[in-house]
């Protein structure tokens, strides 16, 4: 690609809670909260996992069967709790997200309700509350190790002895590429590494197989089964290969 193409369109940046959220594979969700007195008190608990389950995530209640591999690895859920912030008026209600090491990674935007009966007034601030969990657009990213051990076969990758319930450890060959994934945002896509983070945010053309790279003077393109970013720095073009799933 000899010629670069300059597209001048804004986009939302995405928030860090949607980069990390991602990688998270499951949510748990109490079936008695703090504010109710009783299990599933209003049907806030079963409310709560089927707003989690609407919006892409797969979601269970703590008194459910869960699948064998979170037994391997807590660290693949979230726990989903309703926060109540009620006042003498209206009912207040925040969704929190919490990882295995019960540090909050997000939180949800206040919902309220004016109602005066209990279970209208619950279901409603939730469902408020629920459109900061349904803008993070949520997919599935798994993590590093769980990528690699699933490409060994593809890579003839050689893995080390282990110890049971450790994730398997593999020697990645020197020419492999760098690999993103991408996750949609308005005109185009965000290109999310392993760890994860946001490495690049590509804009659409009418050109196939050919993105603009957005805050950069460049363009993503494919070329065989590779995808390169090219674009311009201080010190020169820079050309750099990656592996991309879309």
């Amino acid at each position: 690609m000899k010629r670069i193409l300059l597209i001048a369109l804004f986009i939302s940046t995405a928030s860090f809670a949607q980069k990390s959220i991602n990688n998270y594979k499951y949510i748990i969700v109490p079936s008695k909260f703090d504010f109710v007195k009783e299990k599933d008190k209003y049907q806030t608990s079963s409310l709560t996992k089927f707003l989690f389950n609407k919006y892409g995530f797969t979601a269970f209640l703590d008194d459910e069967e869960l699948p064998a591999e979170v037994a391997d690895n807590r660290c693949l859920v979230l726990t989903g709790t309703v926060k109540d912030e009620s006042g003498m008026f209206t009912t207040k209600s925040v969704i929190e997200l919490r990882d295995c090491y019960n540090k909050v990674v997000f939180t949800s935007k206040e919902g309220r309700s004016k109602e005066k009966d209990y279970k209208k007034a619950y279901h409603e601030a939730i469902r408020d509350a629920f459109k900061s969990i349904e803008a993070l657009k949520y997919t599935y990213v798994p993590l590093q190790e769980d990528v690699v051990t699933k490409e060994v076969p593809a890579l003839a990758l050689v893995p080390t002895v282990v110890e049971s319930k450790v994730a398997e450890v593999v020697e990645k060959p020197a020419n492999v590429k760098e690999q993103l994934f991408a996750q949609p945002i308005p005109n185009g896509f965000q290109l999310v590494n392993m760890k994860p983070e946001v490495v690049f945010q590509v804009l659409k053309t009418n050109v196939k197989d050919v993105f603009v790279i957005k805050d950069k003077n460049g363009i993503l393109y494919k070329n065989g089964n590779s995808w390169f970013a090219e674009y311009y720095t201080n010190d020169g073009k820079v050309t750099e290969e990656y592996q991309v799933k879309f």
